[in-house]
């Protein structure tokens, strides 16, 4: 006999799980993975294991700012403003200034 499979549909409360998911993961929730409850079964699995975006996982950290004043103070040069607000940012600045 052939083995067929077909896509089993997902249940509203899939959706609405996955759905709150990817808002607070922010990313997006591909249709393809919609159409099947197996695959949306193993997005919402991944999606669970993440660790939440928010916006202080973009400043930089304490001792990031405290060794970024010290160098401002050998180097006799402000740190800019932006710095203090993205870590990214702020590591761009301190290794320009070692």
């Amino acid at each position: 006999m052939e083995d067929t499979s077909f896509a089993v549909p997902v249940t509203p409360k899939q959706i609405a799980y996955a759905r709150s998911l990817a808002l607070k993961n922010q990313t997006l929730l591909p249709w393809e993975v919609q159409q099947d409850r197996r695959a949306l079964s193993s997005w919402i699995d991944a999606q669970a294991r993440l660790k939440p975006v928010s916006a202080l996982d973009q400043l930089p950290s304490s001792k990031q700012v405290a060794f970024a004043e010290r160098l401002a103070r050998i180097k006799r040069r402000a740190v800019p403003d932006e710095c203090f607000r993205d870590k990214g940012l702020m590591s761009k600045w301190i290794d320009g200034n070692r």
